[in-house]
C-alpha cells in the first residue's frame, strides 16, 4: 500500500511574522486524515503574549486583542501541540505540510522558549520523520512549472492548490486548518499522479518541459523522507546560487525538516 492512501498527519500553523527563532505561533491545527477513517482535528489558538502586527493579522485575520482574550496561555497551547504531533509520530503517522520546515522549526524554538520537551525529545527516534512537505515536492517534480499570475509565486500553497485541480477559497485560507488540509489534498494527489501511467496522468503534467514524478512513484516513506532531504537541499543551492548574482553574501539555509537549533549547530 502507498503512503498515500495511509493515514496522514495535517499540519500547519499562523504566527506573527516569518522568523523562527523570533516570532510566535498564533493558531495551529493538526488533523488526522486518511485511511478511510474519520478525520482527527485538534486545533489551537495561543495568546502568544506579544502584540501581532497588522500585516500578520492581514493574513491570518487573528488580532493582538482577539489572541489576547481568547486565546490558550502560549506555554500551554505549545506543549499541547507538541504532545499531539509527537503521539502521531510515534504511532507512524507521517506529517504533511506545505513549506512544512517552517511549521516544524518554530515549533521547536517555541518549545525551547518555554523549557518544554521538544518535538524530537518527545519522539522515540533519534530524527523526526517520515515528513512529507508538498513544497518540495511540487518542485522536485515540476522544476521548471510557470507562474499562474504576476502576484503569485510558482510555490505557494495557493499555486499547487489551483495547478493541481483544488481551487482555491479565499475566505476559508491562511486559516492553519484550512491550510494543513489542503497540503494533504496535494500530497495525495502528487504521489498518486506519480502512480498513474503516463498517459493517465493529467493534461498539465504531460505538457510539462521537465516532469519528474516517476522519482516518487515506488518510494515508501523512508526513502520518500530521505528523498526530500536531499531534495530540498538541491533547491535551496539552487535558490542560494540565484539570489548571489545580486547579493555575494546571500546564504539559503537547506537543511530540512528542521533548521538545527544554532546552540546545537554550533556544537557539531
Amino acid at each position: 500500500m502507498s503512503w498515500h492512501t495511509g493515514r496522514l498527519l495535517a499540519f500547519d500553523t499562523e504566527t506573527t511574522g516569518t522568523n523562527v527563532e523570533e516570532d510566535r505561533i498564533v493558531t495551529a491545527a493538526a488533523i488526522g486524515v486518511g485511511r478511510g477513517e474519520p478525520a482527527e482535528p485538534h486545533t489551537w489558538l495561543a495568546n502568544p503574549g506579544i502584540d501581532i502586527p497588522e500585516e500578520a493579522t492581514a493574513v491570518h485575520g487573528i488580532s493582538t486583542e482577539h489572541a489576547h482574550t481568547k486565546g490558550m496561555p502560549a506555554e500551554q497551547t505549545i506543549d499541547s501541540i507538541t504532545t499531539v504531533v509527537a503521539g502521531h509520530l510515534n504511532r507512524g503517522v507521517p506529517i504533511v505540510g506545505h513549506n512544512v520546515v517552517y511549521d516544524l522549526t518554530i515549533l521547536d524554538r517555541e518549545c525551547r522558549r518555554y523549557g518544554l520537551p521538544t518535538l524530537l525529545d518527545r519522539y522515540e527516534d533519534s530524527v523526526i520523520w517520515p515528513v512529507i512537505d508538498t513544497r518540495v515536492l511540487d518542485q522536485h517534480v515540476l522544476p521548471f512549472r510557470r507562474r499562474v499570475s504576476e502576484t503569485q509565486g510558482a510555490r505557494q500553497l495557493i499555486t499547487l492548490a489551483q495547478v493541481y485541480g483544488f481551487g482555491w477559497d479565499e475566505e476559508a485560507a491562511h486559516g492553519s486548518e484550512y491550510d494543513a488540509l489542503m497540503a494533504a489534498r496535494i500530497a495525495y494527489k502528487i504521489n498518486a499522479i506519480a502512480h498513474a501511467p503516463q498517459t493517465d496522468r493529467p493534461s498539465f503534467v504531460q505538457r510539462a518541459r521537465t516532469q519528474r514524478f516517476n522519482d516518487v512513484a515506488g518510494l515508501d516513506l523512508e526513502g520518500l523522507h530521505h528523498a526530500q532531504i536531499k531534495w530540498a537541499a538541491e533547491q535551496a543551492a539552487s535558490l542560494q546560487e540565484w539570489f548571489r548574482k545580486k547579493d555575494p553574501a546571500a546564504v539559503v539555509n537547506g537543511s530540512w525538516p528542521l533548521i538545527p537549533h544554532q546552540a546545537e549547530a554550533g556544537d557539531r
